[in-house]
């Protein structure tokens, strides 16, 4: 049921048909192991791996230098992947990474704004996301400045937005009260998770502290507050469950069907056209695909600046009430959702995710190892 229903959207946004989705769906997944090992492999020349859709569905890698490398193959069933490699990258992703974590500073004071920040894996570039004040000065001429302090190709997007965290509201729902104002908030809570001994469910760290859980008798049910970690690279809170916990979340608008979460993804293995999808309490169920993955939003929602640890999703569904919510792929838990960038006419430009890598230490995600169907 899972895959199909990610097959129906994904039929319905890319114009093919349910059989090709579903094809399409299976190969991103079984593709994980074969572009992990081209990474390691060309470590020292990759600057990104990206999966295109149109014309027809493939994987790209993207490497300096020109020394060519012959194309590849995934190969499931009778459904076959080619994978192709594109030279003349100027610089490596770790590169750029390390352009915008040590730059970051010096960046962010050569613009008005505090600019939001990630690697185009399809070209190597760093992108800079800057506002309508700053693009007053043109692209081409922040362009050259902010190479001039990074020392690696830039790429400006003009964006009228703004970068904010999600209002606490969605997945399943929680409520508490801010001692600071007396106010009753809603929030979101995410995947199921346990310490060995303890089960409990995470939240965004910007939810209140003291949570209930209003069951489907609408009776509040406490989730005592464990701890909280929102700092650089991090937005989770963990709250724990007097009774144990399944590994399952809701995925449907409705929330009328769960899904058993069967594996975990990281951000390593996360690419640039993955097509994943998330449930917010605003937005309901929705997907779209992976835009960047080493992403640092704009402004200082991380305590201060963030680090670009974290994954761009393509809008347009993404509203106040989706911050926490469980970002997955099919069964495969991969993140839960910080916040979203917001054009001027309130539409959403794209949302961002904590990988679940930054669970704390000690912590891991409840999940069913039965393993993936695959095709015949």
């Amino acid at each position: 049921m899972a895959s199909l229903e990610d097959a129906r959207e994904y039929a319905r946004q890319f114009a093919v048909s349910i059989e090709e989705a579903q094809n399409r769906l299976l190969a991103q997944d079984a593709s994980v192991a074969a572009t992990d090992a081209i990474a390691a492999t060309y470590r020292a020349r990759l600057a990104g791996v990206a999966i295109e859709h149109r014309p027809s569905y493939r994987i790209l890698v993207y490497l300096t230098g020109s020394d060519p490398v012959p194309a590849q193959r995934v190969v499931i069933g009778s459904f076959s992947v080619p994978i192709l490699f594109r030279t003349g990258a100027r610089v490596t992703r770790d590169r750029v990474i390390w352009a915008m974590t040590y730059h970051q500073a010096a960046i962010r004071a050569a613009l008005r704004t505090p600019p939001g920040m990630g690697l185009d894996p399809r070209t190597g570039e760093l992108v800079i996301t800057i506002g309508n004040r700053d693009a007053q000065d043109g692209a081409e001429t922040i362009r050259r400045r902010i190479e001039a302090i990074a020392g690696v190709p830039v790429q400006v997007r003009a964006l009228d937005h703004v970068d904010v965290n999600l209002a606490v509201e969605g997945g399943a729902r929680v409520e508490g009260v801010d001692p600071g104002d007396g106010r009753r908030y809603l929030c979101t809570t995410g995947f199921a998770i346990t310490d060995g001994t303890r089960s409990a469910i995470t939240t965004a760290a910007h939810c209140v502290d003291q949570l209930s859980y209003r069951n489907r008798y609408g009776v509040l049910e406490p989730l005592p507050f464990v701890a909280q970690w929102g700092w650089g690279y991090r937005d989770v809170q963990i709250n724990a469950s007097p009774e144990p916990l399944a590994p399952t979340f809701f995925a449907d608008t409705a929330k009328q069907r769960v899904r058993t979460v069967t594996g975990q993804r990281s951000r390593a293995s996360t690419r640039a056209g993955d097509f994943v999808c998330h449930r917010g309490e605003r937005t309901g169920y929705s997907c779209a695909v992976v835009e960047l993955t080493d992403f640092a939003p704009a402004g200082d929602l991380c305590g201060g600046a963030c680090l670009p640890t974290w994954v761009a999703v393509a809008g347009p569904n993404c509203k106040g009430g989706d911050s926490g919510a469980p970002v997955f792929a099919g069964t495969t838990a991969l993140g839960i959702v910080k916040g979203a960038s917001y054009r001027r006419d309130g539409s959403c430009a794209f949302y961002f995710y904590m990988a679940l890598d930054y669970l704390p230490a000690g912590w891991t995600i409840l999940r069913d190892p039965m393993p993936l169907p695959s095709l015949p």
